[in-house]
C-alpha cells in the first residue's frame, strides 16, 4: 500500500493527515469547517485515495489557516505515498458536471508545482468557508504534492455546484494520474528517469 502520514504543528493549526493511495475512498475528515469536511469528503471518495484528517485551527480568527494548512498536509502525506512515483500513469484530468455546471481538471504529477485557476463565485461564503479559499487550497495543495494543476469552470452559476464539480474533477484526475499503469510498473514516467 502506498501511504503517506504527516503532522503538522503551527502557532495556527495543528494537522494530522494520512491518505492510501490503494484505497477505497474512505474517509474520515474533522476539520472544523463543515464545508470544507463536505468538499473533502468528495476527494476521497471520487479518488479512492482513504483520507482521515484532523485539523484544529484558529477559527475564532476565521478557516484561512485551517484551509491553507490543510492543504499542505494533504499534500506532504500524498507526495510521501507517492515516493519516487513509480508506475504511475502521471497525468489525470477530468470534465466533471454538477447539473448546470461544469469544470474541467488537468493535472501532472511531475514535480514541477504550479496551479492555473479559472473559477470565480458569486458569494462570499458557502456555510463557514470563504469561497476564495478553494483556489487558496488548490495552490496549498499542488506545492507541498508536486503537481502541476489546472482548474477551469467552463460555466456554472450555482456556487455549491461549482466547488464540488472543482474537488470530484480533482478527485478523479488524481485517481488516473496516481494508478499503477500495468504496462510499465517499474518505470518512473518520464524520460528524466525522475520526476
Amino acid at each position: 500500500m502506498r501511504t503517506g502520514t504527516i503532522t503538522r504543528s503551527t502557532s495556527e493549526t495543528s494537522i494530522e493527515v494520512t491518505v492510501n493511495l490503494d484505497g477505497t475512498g474512505v474517509y474520515d475528515v474533522q476539520t472544523g469547517v463543515g464545508f470544507f469536511d463536505h468538499m473533502l469528503e468528495q476527494l476521497s471518495r471520487h479518488s479512492l485515495i482513504d483520507l482521515t484528517v484532523r485539523t484544529k485551527g484558529d477559527l475564532h480568527i476565521d478557516a484561512h489557516h485551517t484551509v491553507e494548512d490543510t492543504g499542505i498536509a494533504i499534500g506532504q502525506a500524498f507526495a510521501r505515498a507517492l515516493g519516487d512515483k513509480r508506475g504511475i500513469r502521471r497525468y489525470g484530468e477530468a470534465l466533471s458536471p454538477m447539473d448546470e455546471t461544469l469544470t474541467r481538471v488537468a493535472l501532472d504529477i511531475s514535480g514541477r508545482p504550479w496551479l492555473v485557476w479559472k473559477s470565480r463565485f458569486t458569494q462570499a461564503q458557502l456555510g463557514t468557508m470563504d469561497t476564495e479559499m478553494f483556489e487558496h487550497f488548490c495552490h496549498s495543495f499542488a506545492q507541498a504534492a508536486g503537481i502541476t494543476l489546472h482548474v477551469e469552470t467552463l460555466y456554472g452559476t450555482n456556487n455549491h455546484h461549482i466547488a464540488e464539480s472543482i474537488f470530484k474533477g480533482l478527485a478523479r484526475a488524481l485517481r488516473t494520474a496516481t494508478e499503477i499503469d500495468p504496462r510499465k510498473a517499474d518505470a518512473v514516467p518520464s524520460t528524466k528517469g525522475v520526476l
